[in-house]
């Protein structure tokens, strides 16, 4: 009998939305990118020029490389992140954020 093992690894935050005032949303990347290092996080994508191939098109795409999602979820709950979060909030609409996590079952 073979025994199936769940091995969870990295978790990744994917996110997507609209940008609606690029002005107030020019200072969210410069701030955010600090508290990206701060806490262990990867920038795999970053697309502001994404292809669609079913659904609406977003203004931006981002997904974000953590060694966990307790990391993951450290960033976004960081006080530091606080301020950055609402430069993204007040110059942003319709967008999504999620944690996925990287999983591998041996066969």
């Amino acid at each position: 009998m073979r025994l199936a093992i769940l091995v969870l690894m990295s978790a990744y935050l994917v996110v997507s939305y609209d940008i609606d005032d690029p002005e107030g949303y020019s200072g969210y990347v410069p701030a955010v990118r600090d508290l990206l290092v701060k806490h262990g996080a990867e920038i795999v994508v970053a697309d502001f020029e994404a292809v669609p191939l079913e659904g609406e098109k977003r203004g931006v795409y981002v997904v974000l490389k953590f060694a966990s999602e307790e990391a993951a979820l450290a960033r976004y709950n960081d006080p530091d992140y606080e301020p950055v979060r609402k430069i993204r909030l007040d110059s942003c609409s319709h967008g999504n954020m999620v944690i996925v996590k990287e999983f591998t079952v041996p066969t």
